[in-house]
C-alpha cells in the first residue's frame, strides 16, 4: 500500500505548474458549494450528505493541488498573489486620491 501512494505521489510531483494552479483553484468552489447548501430548501440528511460530498471535495484538490505545486511551487503562488496584492493597493491609493 506504501509503494501505491508513493508511486500516486511521485506522478502528481511530476504535473506541471499550472496544473497544481488549477487543481489548487477547483478547491475554492467545492468549498463554496459545501457551505452554500446550507441555503437550499432541503432536508437535513441531505445537506449533511452534500456537505460531506463538496467538503471532502475540496480537501482532496487542495491536497492534491499542493502535492503538485510541492514546496517551489507553493513558494512561486504566494510570490505572484502578493504582488498581485501589492498592484492592487497602489491602484486604489491612486484611485482614492
Amino acid at each position: 500500500m506504501k509503494a501505491k501512494i508513493a508511486s500516486v505521489k511521485t506522478w502528481l510531483q511530476s504535473l506541471s505548474f499550472r496544473t497544481g494552479t488549477i487543481v489548487l483553484l477547483l478547491c475554492v468552489p467545492c468549498y463554496i458549494f459545501s457551505f452554500a447548501q446550507v441555503l437550499l430548501p432541503i432536508d437535513a440528511a441531505t445537506k449533511g450528505v452534500l456537505w460531506f460530498i463538496f467538503f471532502g471535495l475540496a480537501k482532496t484538490f487542495q491536497y492534491a493541488g499542493l502535492t503538485i505545486l510541492g514546496i517551489e511551487g507553493y513558494r512561486r503562488v504566494k510570490k505572484l498573489v502578493k504582488s498581485l496584492w501589492k498592484k492592487e493597493v497602489k491602484t486604489d491609493k491612486v484611485n482614492n486620491e
